[in-house]
């Protein structure tokens, strides 16, 4: 039996595309043994300068009605929450408290986007639909707060700038519509390695003086 290749995913339960790419794993798990990671996705855009579709006037509304002919097309259940965006610190800290496993963190991607909710306004609630107590306080501890900093600095230093990511083999690739990529590259190691892909990750910046 071939042994399965280590992979790193980085989620934060605010993207509807991470919640996507949760619901479509298993396209991937024969070949990789995939560790999810929570981070808070606002301070990787910042840490890499950039911005969600969320800030973005014109987009916001472009984005959240391409998501709702994604997942039907997918045939995924999918359902906005009151608002969005909104804040994720407390429920990102609760699965890196709880060192979440794929059921759990499927758990919160599903309690967001098949509920419909915003934990911080039902956190009893979302913490009994993880399988906690219902009286779990939200986590407060300078121990957790430091490692989900670092969770988005472990995750900057791999190449991703937003979720989901997924890393393999020091190659970070980033969205829901990359699982083929991945695939692909599985099946092809020395595809980064080829003159027209190395040409691409090479080409100047025009822009630039």
């Amino acid at each position: 039996m071939t042994s399965k290749i280590p992979a790193t995913f980085f989620y934060d339960i605010i993207s509807p595309f991470a919640y996507f790419y949760v619901k479509q794993r298993k396209r991937l798990e024969d070949k990789l043994d995939i560790t999810p990671i929570p981070v808070l996705l606002g301070g990787l855009l910042r840490a890499t300068e950039n911005v969600g579709p969320g800030e973005v006037a014109a987009k916001r509304p472009h984005t959240y009605q391409f998501c709702v002919w994604q997942a039907e097309r997918l045939g995924i259940p999918f359902r906005f929450p009151e608002h969005h965006p909104f804040l994720t610190v407390a429920p990102q800290r609760l699965l890196l408290q709880e060192k979440a496993d794929w059921q759990m963190v499927e758990r919160a991607f599903d309690y967001v986007w098949i509920e419909g909710k915003d934990p911080n306004l039902s956190w009893s609630e979302f913490c009994a639909y993880l399988g906690l107590p219902a009286d779990t306080a939200k986590p407060n501890s300078p121990e957790i707060k430091a490692q989900l900093t670092a969770n988005g600095l472990q995750a900057k230093a791999a190449g991703a700038f937003g979720v989901p990511a997924l890393v393999v083999n020091q190659k970070c690739f980033w969205g829901v519509d990359t699982i083929d990529w991945v695939l692909d590259y599985l099946a092809r190691p020395g595809m980064f390695e080829e003159a027209s892909y190395a040409y691409a990750g090479s080409i100047p910046n025009g822009l630039l003086p």
